[in-house]
């Protein structure tokens, strides 16, 4: 089967650019206060901004809440060759 068809579900929430809700989350890869970046089942999520927290992850459940001044959210492709180290990188900042 066609691994578009089979993809599990993954939903973002955003509240007033201050607080965000998450879930299909795999792994939280890492965070600070200015760049969290999550595993989801739709790919490699960044959030930027400032005063970043992870006020709540439930690895079970793959749920994260996040708060802090949300700048931005971008997605990239979790295609088997980007899952390693340089190569992500090199394809998340072109």
């Amino acid at each position: 089967m066609d691994e578009q068809r089979i993809a599990k579900s993954h939903k973002l929430v955003v509240n007033n650019r201050k607080t965000s809700m998450v879930t299909g989350v795999l792994d939280v890869l890492s965070f600070d206060l200015n760049e969290i970046l999550l595993e989801t089942e739709q790919g490699m999520l960044m959030v930027k901004g400032t005063d970043l927290h992870v006020n709540r992850l439930s690895v079970e459940k793959g749920e994260v809440d996040l708060s802090g001044n949300i700048d931005s959210i971008a997605y990239s492709s979790s295609s088997p060759e980007s899952r390693q180290g340089e190569g992500f990188l090199s394809k998340l900042f072109k």
